[in-house]
Formats: structure tokens, C-alpha cells, sequence
């Protein structure tokens, strides 16, 4: 029989047990979550006091783990005394209790005695010993135990890092790989079992690494952000920032951990967490959650500053402008292999600064093989998906010059790893090289090992590099992905559509008809899907007076949203990240949506003082009455004011869960959970419905709520505007929405063609770009990226 996990227990409802069973729940998992009874309390009301608490903060966590409120409804709370028992109905337990040995010792012994012999059990901690914590446990529980390391927030970050023991059974971390993989979207990784296991023992390791750097050479917070944030490919967040948010004395007490647990003093030594981090706990200097940290942020006169810590004089003063060279030229410098060799070139500070932090951090990495982690490929990715570097530390050694960073450590005097000495030796240069289309690297033997990739990943660039390019232009490129499946991709700047993308979507229907089974539409190009349609051009030309071009740039949106509608073959969208305006009217009109868990979508053009004018508005109109309207008794008026409301409010999804309630999703629409998978899964998509004899919609008329609709709606803006809530001109655009979705100067019941509300939304659009306060809105935006309210 096949191993599958469909219930889970989580043993502990602390923050991160409760946000591991909020992710459990968000796949379909039914959770038992559990945490001590009260102590006294016989009430049974009150018994799950701890663990009902946790779940309801759920709702009110911010970043939010759960993709919907009604995720919660698979969590079922309860205490251990009364309710431990049950573990035996569920196939994963994963215990979440404090970060005590001795403690979780005794309650794995107490654990045992309710185990159904075959449930897979693991302990979620951030450095304590795995064989430890199963140390008086019977050989068949430990076969079935390990360690599972969920970075915070589960619902979020990518890493996983799973500790086996020498008893763990193969099968066992083979399949909660595969399952893990798949159904929770991570990224896993095998450690071994040793203090902070890989990302984090690497990760403090550079942490602490900067904060000495900095104190040697004088330079201050905010210089030190700038240098370790995206120049070196590295999160905004970048050192202090990280540190604010995940806490001062949280990182102490993981740093004091290594240095609790490694031998070797030089090491030891490295993890001794400077006097400047003890006085800031001792102070209460402890990050964001205290307000005052490596950062403070503080209300004056002028409005809301953030100040930095002086760390000579232990006080905030204002954050300073960096003037080093190094950093204008990495600025200047294009791609981050150039980006990182402009740095590590210079003489300045922040060159001085980013050598001896890189060199570090590559040398600690080099020596922890085979100790941490028996190859590269781990290192890499736990610090990728961990820390959200773009370049592991072996990739970023590999992109700077192995050869030439070694010359220059040697010297330096620094020792370098006898394996990688082995390596150049034998003439390897680099750490991954590429044979016959596939990648391998270097083990510490000095043998090549292939980089395992899942099916599933399926790489655009080296599928391009291989197949080449069907068609393109300067927005987006046609590419072939095997099995008669096109791919449709975006890589105009912030993947936003104007008139070079419209063509190339229908230049690329004209391809599928003739030589293919269909069209994925997507990409992996940055962070997000589309940003929405090009606002600098638009206000460019609103400005000019060009309503020419305008009017022509909409017929081009609408060309593509019919063309997409009814093409004759399928076609799979393939969103993630902001999906927004013209980005959701490519996902509207497509056969089918495969969407990434973490998609952000919505039609956001009321916020720039426009309506979704791409075809948007009357498809969310067609989804929301055309399904229903099968009843003619039915008044449409309810549908219609709930997608009055997703767009007059500019409503984006938290999640693609929340898209479907939304409407700007379908209930049909599928949604992939790990990333890395999307394009394989829109793939699969579009060959299923091919197989299946795919047929295109047949078009419809829509009955609209006419004039009488209208006035519902006009008398609802005229309530808001009196009551404060929007300003004239906020009146005046939902005006020209409720214009369209209502069908315009027709009588109730009226039925109308596609055509019909795309022309509507034509004239709404054309005449709120005339409008200045549109054009102040649009203009803001593209200054500020914030709405403006006029």
C-alpha cells in the first residue's frame, strides 16, 4: 500500500508549531494540534485553553500563515493529557515543544507509549541533537524518527532541512522528500546531525562575521546594510535589518548554541557573540518586536524616521548616505558577477569589508564539508532557500574566480581546504561545470557528482539554450517545451505588457494553431507575474493627448483577451507573485489557470484612477452572471455588486486560495505548491486537456441589471462620498465602473454582447485618462509606487 499523509499532529502550539500546523492546514491536511492542559484546570472547556489561543492568533498574524480563514476549520485543538492518544489516528507527528533536551527526552518516552508502529515522527528544533532526543527510544520508533527543521514563517520560507539518523529508514526520508517537496512547496535539504545544522550554522556564521568586520574597519549599520543587501545578491533586509526581525536574543541564543557545542577553539571563537550584542539584550535592544533594535523607528513633527544604532556611543542618530566608491561602482556594475567583482576589487571600506566577508564565509563553508553536510549542492541551497540568497556560497565563489580568490587568500596566509587545493590540483577551476547540457560538481574526493533536479523542474533559460527561441521580440520570446507545448514568456521590464507583449501573444497563437498541441503562458523572470500593463507609456501619451495610440493600445488588450477566450486549442496561464491589471487579463480569458500558491492578484487599476479596461471588467461581469443566469428567476444584482466591490476596492488576493473566493479565480483553476514546479504543472495542464479533446466556450450574451442596477450602485457611491469614505473623484471612476458591469443606458434584463461591454469599457477608459486627477494618480504611482488619494 502507498504511503500518503492526509492527518498530522503537532505536538506544541507555540508560534512555531501553531504556524507549522496553519501550513499543514493550508495543503488539505486535517491537524491536531496540541499543547499542556492548565495546570489545576479540570474544567474540559478550558483543558485546550493553550492550544485554542494559538489558533485563534492565527488569524491575526501578520504576515498571515493561513491562505484563507476557513483553512482553520482543518485544525482541531487539544491538551496532552487528555487527547495524546490520538496521535495514533494520524501518519505524521512532528513535536514542536521547547528547545530542551532533557525535556523532549522525557516526552518522546511518553510519546512512544501511544505510537501506531509505522507513523512517521519527527522533532522540529533548530540545533538540538536528533540522536539525542530519540536516545531512549525502542529501534522501530527510531527507524521512523528524524529531524525536521521548518524555517519561520512555514507558510513562506522555502527550506526544509531534514535530519536523519544512522537508524532512520531510507524509505521513509525518501518519501517525506517527494511529499514534502510536492505537497508543502519546499525546498528539502539532508543535514547532518551537528550544531545549527546548515543554513543556520553557516548563516550566524556570517552574521557575526559582519558585525566584526564592521567594528574593525568603522563603519556603521546602515553602510554595512547597504553592502550586504542586493549588491552581493542578498535580501533588502540585508545584516541588521535580518537581525531586527528575527529577534537580537533569539540570534544570541542560536549563536550561543554552536558555541556551546563545537570543539575546535578557533571555531569556538567564532561564535562568541560580541559585547555589543550581550549589552543590546541586557538594554532590551532586542529587534522590532521591542521597537528599538539595530534600528529604531521613531514618530517626530515631520512624520515617522528611522534611526541607526551608533555602535561607539550605544546611541540612535540618523541613518547616513553611503559615499563609499566600492558601492557606486557595484551600482554601476550590470549583473551581480559584475556586481560582486566591482566590490571585491576595490580598495575602499566596503571593498575591505566584502573581501574579508566573502572570503570568510567561502573558507567556513569549504571546511564544514563533509562535517555539516556531505556535498556542495546542500550548502547551496539551504543558504538559497533559507536566507534567500540568489547565489549560494559555492555558486558566488564559482562566479568570481576560484582560481584568482585562491591566489589572493594564499596570500593573505589564509588555509585553504585540503580538498579544494586537491581539486585545483588536478585542474578543476570551478565548483559546477556543465557537460552535455547537464551540471555537475565537484565532490571532496575530487569526483564529479550530477545535480539531481526533480522532473518537475523544468529550467526556461536551458530549455531556450537548447531549443532556442520560436519567436520574440523586445517583451516576449516563444519557446518550445517539448511534447508539442509552447511556452509564451514575458521579459519586458517588471514583466508589465504593452504593445510589443500584445503582439507577441497573438504572433503566438497564429504558432500553436499550426504546429501545436497548445500554449503555457509564463515565466521566471523575477518575482512576479505582471506588475500589470505599461503606466509610463500610458501617461506619456494621456499627457500628449494621444488618444489614438491609447485607444489602440486597448483594442490590442482586447484582441488578445477574445483571442485568448476562444482559441481553438488550450491554453494555461501560469501566474505567481503580483499578478495585477493587465497581468490578471491575460489569467482571465485563458482556458486555465495554474497558479502558484503564492500569487498576488487582482485588478488594481482604480488605484491609478482608471478601470480595468483590457477586457477585466467585463470578464469578472461574464464570470460572476453567465454561470448562474441558466435561471432567469435569479437577480443578478448581488453578483454584480460583488464584482463592483473586488474591483471599485482594488481587492488583491493574499494567496491563490483567496483568489477563487474573489471571483478572479476559478473554482476549476488549479494551484501548484511548490514554485519550481509551476511551468511543469501548467505543462501537464495543457497536455491533460489536449488529450482530453479540448473544445473552446461557446460565446454567450449577457443579461445586465440595465438602468435600475445603475442607480443601486450610483446611490451607494453618493452614500460613500457623503460619509467620507471616497473622494469625488473616487466617485466619479466607480461611476464609469458601474457604468459597464451594469450594462449601461439599456433597460433590466437587456442582453448584451461581449463586444458590447469591451466597447464600454473603451469610453470609460479613454475618458478618465482626459482626467487630471487620473493622470496625478498614474504619475504618483510611477514616482512613489504608492496610491495617491486626490
Amino acid at each position: 500500500m502507498e504511503r500518503t499523509i492526509r492527518k498530522a499532529a503537532v505536538l506544541g502550539s507555540g508560534v512555531m508549531g501553531a504556524a507549522i500546523a496553519a501550513h499543514l492546514a493550508n495543503v488539505g491536511i486535517h491537524t491536531l494540534l496540541l499543547d499542556m492542559a492548565p495546570k489545576g484546570e479540570t474544567e474540559t472547556k478550558h483543558r485546550n485553553e493553550l492550544a485554542e489561543a494559538a489558533k485563534k492568533r492565527l488569524l491575526k498574524s501578520k504576515p498571515s500563515p493561513i491562505y484563507i480563514k476557513d483553512v482553520l476549520n482543518r485544525i482541531e485543538v487539544g491538551n496532552f493529557d487528555d487527547h495524546l492518544h490520538r496521535i495514533a489516528e494520524v501518519d505524521w507527528v512532528i513535536e514542536v515543544i521547547i528547545e530542551n533536551l532533557e525535556i523532549k527526552q522525557k516526552f518522546f518516552e511518553r510519546l512512544e507509549q501511544h505510537w501506531n508502529p509505522g507513523t512517521i515522527i519527527s522533532s522540529n528544533t533548530s540545533g538540538i541533537s536528533i540522536h539525542a532526543i530519540c536516545k531512549h527510544n525502542s529501534e522501530q520508533f527510531k527507524s521512523h524518527f528524524l529531524g525536521t527543521h521548518f524555517f519561520n514563517p512555514p507558510r513562506y520560507m522555502k527550506l526544509l532541512e531534514f535530519i536523519p539518523t544512522e537508524n532512520t529508514d531510507p524509505n521513509i526520508i525518501s518519501f517525506m522528500k517527494n511529499f514534502c517537496e510536492k505537497k508543502l512547496g519546499k525546498g528539502v535539504v539532508i543535514a547532518k546531525d551537528t550544531p545549527n545544522f546548515i543554513a543556520n550554522r553557516i548563516g550566524t556564521y556570517g552574521l557575526l562575521s559582519s558585525l566584526k568586520q564592521m567594528e574593525k574597519l568603522g563603519l556603521s549599520v546602515s553602510e554595512v546594510d547597504e553592502l550586504t543587501g542586493p549588491l552581493i545578491g542578498r535580501p533588502k533586509s540585508a545584516t541588521f535589518r535580518t537581525l531586527d526581525l528575527v529577534g537580537i536574543d533569539t540570534f544570541v541564543f542560536v549563536a550561543n548554541n554552536v558555541y556551546d557545542n563545537v570543539t575546535n577553539p578557533i571555531e569556538k571563537q567564532s561564535f562568541k557573540v560580541p559585547q555589543l550584542m550581550e549589552y543590546m539584550v541586557e538594554q532590551g535592544y532586542i529587534g522590532e518586536k521591542a521597537g528599538s533594535g539595530f534600528y529604531q523607528k521613531k514618530r517626530t513633527d515631520t512624520g515617522k524616521v528611522i534611526l541607526q544604532l551608533d555602535v561607539q556611543n550605544k546611541t540612535y542618530v540618523p541613518r547616513s548616505k553611503s559615499s563609499l566608491a566600492s558601492v557606486e561602482a557595484a551600482k554601476n556594475a550590470k549583473g551581480l558577477k559584475n556586481k560582486l567583482k566591482a566590490l571585491l576589487e576595490s580598495d575602499d571600506k566596503g571593498g575591505q569589508f566584502t573581501w574579508e566577508l566573502m572570503k570568510k564565509g567561502w573558507l567556513y563553508a569549504a571546511s564544514k564539508i563533509p562535517e555539516i553536510s556531505d556535498d556542495i549542492q546542500a550548502i547551496d541551497e539551504a543558504m538559497k532557500w533559507g536566507f534567500n540568497w540568489e547565489l549560494g556560497p559555492f555558486e558566488a565563489w564559482d562566479a568570481v574566480g576560484v582560481v584568482e580568490t585562491v591566489s589572493r587568500m594564499k596570500k593573505e596566509g589564509e588555509q585553504i581546504p585540503k580538498w579544494i587545493e586537491a581539486m585545483l590540483a588536478a585542474g578543476k577551476t570551478s565548483f559546477y561545470e556543465k557537460q552535455n547540457e547537464k551540471i555537475f560538481y565537484v565532490q571532496i574526493d575530487g569526483s564529479l557528482e550530477e545535480k539531481q533536479t526533480a522532473k518537475e523542474i523544468l529550467s526556461l533559460d536551458q530549455i531556450k539554450e537548447k531549443n532556442g527561441v520560436i519567436k520574440k521580440n523586445t517583451g516576449a520570446s516563444l519557446i518550445d517545451i517539448g511534447d508539442d507545448v509552447a511556452c509564451l514568456q514575458f521579459h519586458s521590464m517588471n514583466n508589465t505588457i504593452g504593445p510589443d507583449v500584445l503582439q507577441m501573444v497573438l504572433t503566438s497563437l497564429n504558432e500553436v494553431r499550426k504546429n501545436y498541441r497548445g500554449l503555457v503562458i509564463g515565466h521566471q523572470k523575477g518575482k512576479n507575474f505582471c506588475v500589470g500593463a505599461n503606466l509610463m507609456m500610458l501617461l506619456m501619451a494621456a499627457q500628449d493627448e494621444d488618444w489614438f495610440e491609447i485607444e489602440q493600445m486597448i483594442t490590442g488588450f482586447h484582441q488578445m483577451a477574445m483571442g485568448l477566450k476562444y482559441f481553438e486549442k488550450p491554453i494555461v496561464a501560469a501566474p505567481f507573485g503580483m499578478t495585477l491589471g493587465g497581468g490578471v487579463e491575460v489569467c482571465l480569458p485563458s482556458s486555465h489557470v495554474q497558479a502558484s500558491a503564492e500569487t498576488y492578484i487582482g485588478l488594481v487599476e482604480m488605484g491609478v484612477g482608471l478601470i480595468p479596461a483590457g477586457g477585466g471588467t467585463k470578464e469578472m461581469l461574464y464570470r460572476a452572471t453567465v454561470p448562474v443566469d441558466i435561471d432567469k428567476s435569479i437577480d443578478l444584482q448581488p453578483f454584480v455588486n460583488r464584482v463592483f466591490e473586488t474591483i471599485g476596492m482594488a481587492k488583491v488576493s493574499t494567496s491563490a486560495a483567496e483568489a477563487k473566493e474573489l471571483g478572479l479565480l476559478r473554482s476549476t483553476d488549479r494551484i501548484t505548491m511548490n514554485p519550481d514546479h509551476l511551468i511543469y504543472d501548467a505543462k501537464q495542464a495543457v497536455l491533460g486537456m489536449s488529450i482530453a479533446g479540448y473544445e473552446p466556450p461557446t460565446p454567450k450574451k449577457v443579461r445586465v441589471v440595465g438602468e435600475p442596477g445603475f442607480a443601486a450602485l450610483k446611490m451607494g457611491l453618493y452614500q460613500m462620498k457623503m460619509s467620507g469614505y471616497i473622494s469625488e473623484h473616487d466617485e466619479l471612476i466607480g461611476t464609469h465602473l458601474a457604468n459597464i458591469l451594469t450594462g449601461g443606458k439599456v433597460a433590466a434584463n437587456s442582453l448584451v454582447t461581449e463586444k458590447y461591454l469591451l466597447d464600454l469599457e473603451m469610453e470609460a477608459f479613454l475618458s478618465l485618462c482626459g482626467e487630471p486627477k487620473s493622470q496625478e494618480r498614474i504619475q504618483h504611482m510611477l514616482l512613489t509606487r504608492k496610491p495617491l488619494r486626490n
